[in-house]
């Protein structure tokens, strides 16, 4: 049976989602071609009309992480820019929603300690995408910053340390406490407005 070029596209796109999903879960080695497949209805021959080799679908994979992530960003910013934008990235992006779904969260924070377990191939797309998101934030940041890209790049690295760290703990308490120090850290040396927190959160 011949597929239209919008069909092929929809299956290979269905593919890359469930790709995604699966490095989420088990990391990249757990990236399985004949599961990945058959849960997208296909045949393992099948696999090979979209992609050239394993590592070329988890680089393809890893884009579309990155590319989730940008939309699930765009819709936590609200039609916001500059520093309003950033204070709404940085409290997304650090609140319990995101940290208790990693399924459909930042690929920096889910791939953090794992991405030696990427291929040589897909390694670009994993640096291509952590760029784009220290040139965003630097976007955001106020005129007045000396080194925007120098404070990005440390602000991407703090957000997603702080988030890992968060879904680490096993302790609610501490996890919520961690989430909200850092939001309003973060907001400090971006030089934003600090809001008052909701709750405190103690250790018991």
């Amino acid at each position: 049976m011949r597929y239209s070029s919008d069909q092929k596209l929809q299956t290979r796109n269905r593919v890359l989602k469930a790709a995604a999903a699966q490095i989420r879960t088990h990391g990249p080695q757990g990236v399985g071609v004949a599961a990945l497949m058959q849960e997208v209805g296909l045949t393992h021959g099948g696999f090979y009309a979209h992609f050239a080799s394993k590592d070329a679908l988890i680089a393809a994979a890893v884009k579309t992480m990155f590319e989730d992530a940008a939309t699930q960003r765009h819709r936590a910013i609200d039609d916001r820019s500059g520093p309003a934008a950033l204070g709404a990235f940085i409290d997304s992006y650090l609140s319990p929603d995101h940290r208790d779904r990693p399924d459909r969260g930042c690929p920096v924070a889910c791939l953090l300690g794992q991405s030696a377990q990427l291929p040589a191939l897909a390694r670009p797309a994993f640096d291509t995408g952590v760029r784009g998101m220290v040139r965003l934030m630097a976007s955001y940041l106020p005129e007045t910053t000396p080194d925007p890209m120098a404070l990005a790049s440390s602000l991407i690295a703090e957000l997603a340390g702080a988030l890992a760290l968060s879904r680490a703990v096993e302790d609610e308490a501490l996890s919520l406490r961690l989430l909200e120090q850092s939001r309003l850290a973060l907001r400090a040396r971006a030089g934003l407005t600090i809001p008052k927190p909701e709750s405190p959160y103690h250790d018991h």
